[in-house]
C-alpha cells in the first residue's frame, strides 16, 4: 500500500490548523469495510484486503499484522491500556492480537500471531470490547456473538433482530448489560449472561440505525440512522428507556448556519467555505445538491480539555460533548442542550484528499487538544489520517460568543449607575419614593422650602393634665402566645437552606372553589409567610403558606386573573385579568388602592408586576410592555370616597421586535436591575436594558413554539454566595420541553426533557437554592429536576387534573402545586 506524508489543509483559508492530513495510504480495500479504530495514538485499519495495520501516529511507524484469509470488515480496540488489545474481524475468523507482544515479536524477528477467537460466524458489522476485556461481542448478520477474548469459545449468542445487527454497546454500570441497533430500526437491550432480552423498543425511524453511544455520566443512550436522526433515551432503571430528545441533524446544522449568516460572521473562519445563499431560510452552498446524511460514528468529545485554562469561557453546569461522523464531516453535539456547536464539512478544506467519507473512527481522549479522525473514501481506495484541533475549531465558529465576565456582557445586576436620560430616571423623577442614597446614580433633589400645614395638626397635648402613670408591660402572655411570637420572629428571619433536599412528599391538598376553576397563577410573598392565587372565577385568594388559613380574599375583576405579583415590602398586591385592568391591592384591606381601566389598554394585560424595588410597575399590552410609575394613598375622604387618590402614570412604552404578541414577562424586584426579559408569539426572546431604554439582544427561534413562560429565581436565599446563579433564566414552550439560558453568553446551557405529548403549556419554577426545577404537566404529574441532568428527578402525583402552575417557597423547602379543577397541592422534603 502506498502512503503519502502529512499535508496541512489550508484550502487558502486564514487559520490553517484547524484540521491536518497527517498521512495517506492508497491501496486496494476491503468492499464492505464497516468499522475502523482509533485510540490514543494509534489507527487500525486494514491494508490489501486482509492484512491488518496498526499506525502509530507518533513515530509514524506502522505494524502489520497478517492471520486473516478473507477481507477484514470490522476492527476495534480494547477498553484497557495494559495490555492495549485489538481486535480484526472477517468472514472466516476474528482475531485478538496484543498490540505489545506483537511489536515485540517484530523486533525479534518472528512473525506476530494472535488469538483465534471465533471461526465462521458470517459477515461481521461490528466488534466491541467489553469493559474488563475479557469478552468481545460481533455484530455478525442479525446475531451478536459474546466471545472469550482468551480462547475460542461462545459464550453466548443474541438472536432478536430482525436485519443486520449495525453497532452494540457494553453498559459499564449495569453488570452483564449489552445494548444492541440494528437495521430493523430497533434497539434491544440484553442480559448477555443470560440470552436474556430485556428490553425491545418499537420501530424508532424509516431509515436503518447505524451507530450507537452510551453516555456513562447521564445514563443516556445515542443512536443515528441512516439520514441524519439522532435519538436519546434514558437508561435510568425506572424511567422505561423513554426518549428524551429527538435531533434532525440537517436542521441543526441549517439553523448554526443562519445564526453565523445573520451575526455577520462566515461559517467557520479557518475554512474555505463556497458562496453562502440565503433562500426558504436556509443556508447552503451555491450549487450544492440535496444529499443523504448517514450518521457513521457516534463517539465521546474531549471538549473542555481545548479549554481548561479559560476560565468562564462556557458553563460550568455538567455538560458532555460527542463527536458525530457523517459522510461529509464531523460535527459536535451539546448533550446538555442537543444544540450544534461546531462543525467540520471535508470539502471546505481543499488540501484534503477525501471528500465523501464511507466509514470513519475518531480518538475517545484529544492529546495536546487534538483529536485523531481515521476516514476512507467513498468511491477511491483510499484511508486518510487526520488531526482535528478542537479549539482551533470550535474558536474560530464561536469568537462571536461574549464570554462570562466581560464587561460588555449582560448581568441582571445593575453594574453601572443611571444615565441622565434613562427612562427609570424620569421615572424616579415624577415619583421619588425611595431615599436618594438607596438607588445607583441618583443624587437627592429635594430643595429647602417653608413648612406649610394643609391639613389640621393633632395638640401635642401640652395644655393637658400630666399622665401620672407611667408605660406598664403586659406580663400576663401565656406561654403557648410567648412560643407562637418566638417562632413568628424566627420565620421572619428565615432563609432558604442551600443543601435542601427536594420537596418530593405529599402533605396536603385544598380545593379553591366549590366547583372545578383553573388556577391560571400562584405566587410566595418574599418571605414565603403568604401564598396568592388567581383564579378563573375573577377572584384572588392569599393563603398561608401551610394552606391552612385564609387570608384575604379579593374580588372586583370582571373576568379571569391571568396574573398576580407581590411587592418587595409584601405590603401590596398587583393583579392583571382578562377584563383588560389592573389593580393593586393592599394585603389588610379587601378594597383596591389602585385601579387601572380599560380605556388605558387596548388589548388584554398580562404579566403584571412591580420592579426596582416596587418603585415601578410592568405589565403586557399586546406586542408591548409598559413601564409605569406610581403612588399609593389609600387614605379616603369622608366627602369624596369614591375618588381614587392612588396615582399610576405611562413612563414609556417598549415595542418587542417583530411580533404580533408578548407571550411571557420576567423582570426581578427583590435588588435594582436593568434587565427585563421578553418572549413574544414569534418564538423569540428579547432583552430589554431599561437603563438604555432600547431593545439590547435578541434570541430568534428559542422554541420550536411560542414561549408560554419565563422563569427567573428572583429570591435573596443566595445573592452572597452564588450570585452567578442569577443570570441562570429559564423557558418553556408547549411540546418542546423546558431550556436553561446563561444572559451572560444568551446560550442555551441545558434542556429539560419534556413529557409525554404535551399540547398545552404548563408553568415551571426555579427553587431558591438554584438546583432544583419544577414544572407542571397536563399528564397530571408535576416534574422534579435536578439543574445538572436533563431528565427529571423525581415524578409527583396525586393530581386529579393537568398540573398548570408550580412555586417554590422562597424561605422554606417546599412546593405548591396547582390545577386545573381548582386544587391546591403541598409537597415537603
Amino acid at each position: 500500500m502506498e502512503s503519502a506524508g502529512a499535508r496541512r489543509a489550508s484550502g487558502g483559508s486564514r487559520n490553517p490548523d484547524v484540521v491536518c492530513e497527517k498521512h495517506l495510504f492508497k491501496g486496494k480495500l476491503p468492499e464492505p469495510l464497516f468499522q475502523l479504530a482509533c485510540s490514543y495514538h494509534l489507527c487500525a485499519f486494514p491494508v490489501n484486503l486482509n492484512e491488518l495495520c496498526v499506525w502509530n501516529t507518533a513515530t509514524a511507524q506502522p505494524l502489520y499484522l497478517s492471520g486473516h484469509h478473507y477481507s477484514i470488515s470490522a476492527v476495534s480496540f480494547g477498553s484497557k491500556i495494559d495490555p492495549l488489545l485489538v481486535c480484526s474481524a472477517s468472514h472466516e475468523r476474528v482475531i485478538v492480537w496484543n498490540l505489545d507482544e506483537c511489536t515485540q515479536k517484530v523486533q525479534e524477528g518472528f512473525t506476530p500471531r494472535g488469538i483465534v477467537i471465533g471461526t465462521l460466524l458470517g459477515m461481521v458489522l461490528h466488534v466491541r470490547f467489553s469493559p474488563d476485556d475479557q469478552q468481545v461481542a460481533v455484530c455478525a448478520g442479525n446475531q451478536i456473538y459474546m466471545l472469550s477474548a482468551k480462547n475460542e469459545a461462545i459464550l453466548a449468542e443474541l438472536d432478536a433482530h430482525l436485519a443486520p445487527v449495525t453497532a452494540a454497546e457494553f453498559c459499564t454500570w449495569e453488570k452483564n448489560m449489552l445494548i444492541s441497533v440494528s437495521e430493523d430500526r430497533t434497539f434491544k437491550v440484553w442480559d448477555y449472561s443470560t440470552s436474556q432480552l430485556i428490553y425491545q423498543s418499537g420501530i424508532i425511524t424509516a431509515f436503518p440505525l447505524l451507530s450507537l453511544l452510551i453516555d456513562e455520566e447521564s445514563k443516556q443512550i445515542i443512536t443515528g440512522c441512516a439520514e441524519g436522526q439522532l435519538w436519546i433515551f434514558s437508561l435510568i432503571s425506572d424511567r422505561n428507556y423513554r426518549c428524551i430528545a429527538h435531533i434532525d441533524l440537517k436542521k441543526e446544522q441549517e439553523k448554526f448556519c443562519n445564526k453565523k449568516w445573520k451575526s455577520g460572521k462566515e461559517i467557520g473562519d479557518g475554512q474555505n467555505n463556497s458562496k453562502l445563499c440565503k433562500t426558504d431560510n436556509k443556508t447552503r452552498p451555491e450549487g450544492s445538491v440535496e444529499t443523504s446524511f448517514p450518521i457513521l460514528l457516534i463517539e465521546h468529545c474531549d471538549f473542555f480539555v481545548c479549554f481548561h485554562n479559560e476560565e468562564n469561557t462556557y458553563s460550568s453546569l455538567n455538560t458532555s460533548y460527542f463527536w458525530i461522523g457523517t459522510s461529509t464531516g464531523l460535527l459536535i453535539i451539546n448533550l446538555a442542550n442537543f444544540e450544534l456547536e461546531a462543525f467540520l464539512s471535508y470539502r471546505d478544506y481543499s488540501d484534503l484528499s477525501i471528500r465523501i467519507a464511507r466509514s470513519c473512527a475518531l480518538t475517545r481522549k484529544a492529546a495536546d487538544q487534538k483529536a485523531l479522525c481515521l476516514i476512507t473514501s467513498m468511491f477511491e481506495d483510499m484511508i486518510a489520517v487526520l488531526e482535528v484541533n478542537l479549539a482551533a475549531l470550535v474558536r474560530t465558529q464561536h469568537s462571536d460568543f461574549v464570554p462570562c465576565g466581560n464587561e460588555k456582557s449582560l448581568s441582571v445586576f445593575a453594574r453601572c449607575t443611571l444615565l441622565a436620560n434613562s427612562p427609570l430616571c424620569k421615572g424616579l423623577k415624577k415619583n421619588m419614593k425611595e431615599p436618594a442614597s438607596k438607588i445607583p446614580g441618583v443624587k437627592g433633589t429635594m430643595k429647602d422650602k417653608p413648612l406649610v400645614f394643609h391639613n389640621k395638626i393633632k395638640s401635642s397635648g401640652y395644655t393637658a393634665a400630666p399622665r401620672m402613670t407611667m408605660f406598664s408591660p403586659n406580663t400576663n402572655l401565656k406561654k403557648k402566645e410567648v412560643s407562637k411570637w418566638k417562632i413568628s420572629c424566627k420565620c421572619k428571619n428565615k432563609e432558604y437552606p442551600l443543601e435542601s433536599y427536594p420537596p418530593i412528599k405529599y402533605e396536603k391538598e385544598i380545593s379553591l372553589a366549590c366547583k372545578p376553576t383553573p388556577i391560571f397563577c400562584i405566587q410566595y410573598s418574599g418571605d414565603g409567610e403568604l401564598l396568592a392565587c388567581g383564579l378563573a372565577d375573577k377572584t384572588v385568594l392569599i393563603f398561608n403558606s401551610n394552606l391552612t388559613d385564609v387570608h384575604n380574599v379579593f374580588s372586583g375583576h370582571d373576568g379571569a386573573v391571568n396574573s398576580v405579583g407581590w411587592s418587595h415590602d409584601k405590603k401590596w398586591l398587583v393583579s392583571a385579568s382578562e377584563d383588560r385592568t389592573l389593580r393593586v391591592w393592599s394585603v389588610c384591606n379587601k378594597e383596591p388602592a389602585l385601579i387601572l381601566g380599560k380605556e388605558n389598554f387596548h388589548k388584554n394585560v398580562h404579566f403584571a408586576q412591580f420592579y426596582f424595588i416596587d418603585t415601578f410597575i410592568l405589565l403586557c399590552c399586546g406586542a408591548e410592555f409598559h413601564l409605569l410609575s406610581f403612588h399609593l394613598d389609600t387614605t379616603k375622604d369622608d366627602l369624596k370616597r369614591y375618588k381614587q387618590r392612588s396615582v399610576c402614570k405611562l413612563v414609556q412604552k417598549f415595542p418587542m421586535t417583530s411580533t404580533m404578541e408578548i407571550t411571557s414577562l420576567s423582570a426581578v424586584n427583590e435588588f435594582y436591575s436593568y434587565i427585563v426579559l421578553t418572549a413574544g408569539s414569534n418564538r423569540a426572546l428579547e432583552v430589554f436594558d431599561l437603563n438604555a431604554g432600547c431593545s439590547t439582544a435578541v434570541i430568534p427561534e428559542a422554541h420550536v413554539r411560542s414561549v408560554h413562560q419565563i422563569c427567573q429565581n428572583k429570591g435573596s436565599s443566595f445573592s452572597t454566595q452564588q450570585p452567578e446563579a442569577y443570570n441562570l433564566f429559564m423557558t418553556t414552550a408547549a411540546g418542546d420541553g423546558i431550556k436553561l439560558w446563561d444572559l451572560r453568553t444568551l446560550r442555551c446551557e441545558r434542556r429539560f426533557e419534556g413529557h409525554s405529548s404535551r399540547c398545552h403549556p404548563c408553568g415551571i419554577a426555579m427553587s431558591p437554592c438554584g438546583r432544583f426545577i419544577a414544572s407542571g404537566s397536563d399528564d397530571k404529574y408535576a416534574y422534579i429536576y435536578e439543574m445538572r441532568s436533563s431528565t427529571f428527578l423525581h415524578k409527583l402525583g396525586r393530581h386529579t387534573e393537568s398540573v398548570i402552575n408550580v412555586s417554590f417557597s422562597p424561605s422554606s423547602p417546599q412546593l405548591t402545586t396547582a390545577t386545573s379543577d381548582g386544587k391546591l397541592r403541598l409537597f415537603l422534603p
